[in-house]
């Protein structure tokens, strides 16, 4: 299959104010935040994007910009609703330090597969949304432009680390475990018979070997040479 790039968007007011901001409107990037989407474009400037997919918030629409920046005149740019943030209901626009004291907020570290926040979104239901179109996304890419194809979708820290859990074959009681920072760029490809979780959360260190990714196959016994490794492809089967 093709390669999906998930890029968190860079760091806003609202992260810094520690301030839930959901899905509020007019939450920028700030100064920091731009200079992490630009390195993030940057990172990618070598690998030829077919397309970047962002969630219709501001933040996002701001880091996929930067990206775009560094991509070839023409590359798509879509709006995909379902990887917008989760819904937080009357947790939006709160600070984090008021809602630690919840009883809820101990089930969202422990048990998020139990949460429904109040007014709003289940996070079993934002990871279904979430998955349902990358996985879409990922098979039209494929379908168009070959299983050499490589795409990014800019959206928010929860809903990467509920991707990166369903691509990783974990319980979401389990996604907790797991980071998504500031503009970081993690790598899935989703092969015919189970993905591969290729990084999770870097936010340095060139990509340019994304290029010539091969497809997903078998795992290679022992570990393998790494990216480039001529039988890293060697189970695919047609």
């Amino acid at each position: 299959m093709a390669t999906v790039l998930l890029v968190r968007h860079g760091r806003t007011t609202a992260n810094t104010e520690g301030v839930l901001a959901g899905r509020a409107p007019g939450v920028h990037l700030d100064e920091v935040g731009r200079d992490q989407a630009a390195r993030t474009g940057a990172r990618l400037a070598d690998v030829p994007l077919v397309a970047v997919v962002t969630s219709p918030l501001e933040r996002c629409r701001e880091t996929a910009q930067a990206v775009l920046d560094r991509q070839p005149p023409g590359t798509p740019l879509r709006v995909e609703d379902r990887v917008v943030e989760c819904d937080y209901g009357t947790w939006q626009g709160r600070h984090l330090r008021d809602l630690a004291p919840e009883p809820l907020w101990a089930t969202v570290q422990g048990q998020p597969s139990a949460v429904t926040f109040p007014g709003g979104e289940s996070l079993a239901a934002m990871q279904a949304r979430a998955v349902a179109a990358v996985r879409e996304q990922d098979a039209a890419v494929e379908a168009e432009h070959g299983p050499g194809a490589v795409w990014a979708v800019v959206t928010h820290g929860d809903l990467i680390k509920a991707l990166l859990a369903d691509a990783l074959g974990m319980h979401l009681d389990l996604f907790q475990r797991l980071s998504a920072g500031p503009a970081s760029v993690s790598v899935v490809r989703y092969g015919r018979s189970r993905p591969d979780v290729v990084a999770t959360n870097t936010d340095a260190g060139d990509l340019s070997w994304l290029r010539a990714a091969a497809p997903v196959g078998d795992a290679p016994v022992g570990g393998g040479a790494g990216p480039g490794d001529p039988r890293a492809g060697a189970g695919e089967r047609s």
